[in-house]
């Protein structure tokens, strides 16, 4: 099994509230006017079209570690 860890150290997200929101369809998180909220959700289409699996670790304002999981 292949692992992509991917971190950034935005706004995070609180994911007590948003776990079960975070991958959906335009749903975003930022401020920004420009985000659209479809990167995420895409991201997991693609992820599980290939048997794989992504995870998130978050801390609100300090930002966001993403796992994807390839076998």
């Amino acid at each position: 099994m292949k692992v992509l860890q991917i971190s950034d150290n935005g706004i995070g997200i609180d994911l007590v509230k948003n776990a079960d929101k975070i991958f959906g369809m335009y749903k975003t998180f930022s401020n920004n006017p420009e985000s659209k909220g479809i990167g995420l959700s895409i991201t997991k289409n693609q992820i599980d079209a290939m048997n794989g699996n992504i995870t998130v670790e978050s801390n609100p304002n300090m930002g966001n570690t993403f796992k994807i999981y390839i076998r």
